[in-house]
């Protein structure tokens, strides 16, 4: 029978919690949640002065600067977070970025950046981080989204797209794969989201008129909501769901 204490399965008490790109936007909304949620959190962007400010104001928290496309710098990072923390119970896969082009006008320098971020950057994490979970324990959530689940439409982004696509499926593979390890892999399924992420989509009033119009709830997602399905997949309250893609993204991807 489900109690009152069944509430506390959505807690992380004193699990150590690594949020890649957490320095802002959904990742920061992510590392707050957590942090309330009970876990230590470390704070991993790009942006070594941006981590450090946030971390600066979560008890407890960890700040490290990484590009996870570099994949020196990452096994470098989380050994060094696991020295410091003494182990990795939470990932969130979140560091992302897009090239909204054409595919004719999108160099290859270009889409090679979105796959080395998106896509190889969140298999090196991945990677490293289960190598420091403890036996029989841990838990992954990928940030992937709706554009790795439909083919868009409303303007052209094939690099995000296929790297977002690639990552729903690395997220079933790695979910059979460290099954037997006790380690759980999800992913979240974005909709367009407020944050800066989409700031240059924001300068067409026409073109956000047409994304609220193509959700059937009619408006973005905030970063916050996100954060709350990640949590979800990330805590015991989900301790039998693995290899499952969240789509938080008011009812687009139904119809």
């Amino acid at each position: 029978m489900t109690t009152p204490a069944s509430l506390d399965r959505f807690r992380v008490d004193g699990q150590v919690a690594v949020v890649t790109g957490g320095a802002n936007g959904i990742g920061l909304a992510c590392v707050q949640l957590l942090a309330v949620a009970g876990a230590r959190v470390v704070v991993v962007d790009r942006d070594a002065a941006a981590a450090a400010a946030v971390a600066s104001g979560i008890d407890g928290a960890l700040p490290f600067a990484l590009d996870v496309a570099d994949a020196a710098a990452v096994a470098q990072v989380f050994d060094a977070i696991a020295q410091q923390a003494g182990r990795i119970d939470i990932l969130v896969n979140n560091a992302g970025t897009a090239v909204r082009k054409p595919t004719q006008e999108l160099a290859i320098e270009e889409w090679n950046q979105v796959v080395a971020v998106n896509l190889t950057g969140a298999f090196l994490c991945a990677r490293e981080a289960a190598r420091h979970m403890p036996a029989g324990s841990g838990s992954v959530v990928n940030m992937a989204s709706i554009m790795g689940m439909s083919g868009g439409g409303l303007y052209p982004n094939i690099s995000y797209q296929t790297t977002k696509g690639g990552l729903v499926n690395m997220t079933r593979a790695l979910a059979v794969e460290w099954a037997g390890q006790g380690i759980r892999v999800n992913a979240v399924a974005p909709t367009w989201t407020r944050t800066g992420f989409i700031g240059p989509l924001e300068a067409s009033p026409a073109l956000m008129d047409r994304i609220r119009a193509v959700t059937p709830l009619g408006r973005l997602a905030e970063p916050d909501e996100v954060a709350h399905a990640v949590l979800f997949l990330a805590s015991a309250a989900a301790s039998m769901v693995t290899g499952h893609v969240l789509a938080v993204d008011g009812g687009f991807l139904a119809q």
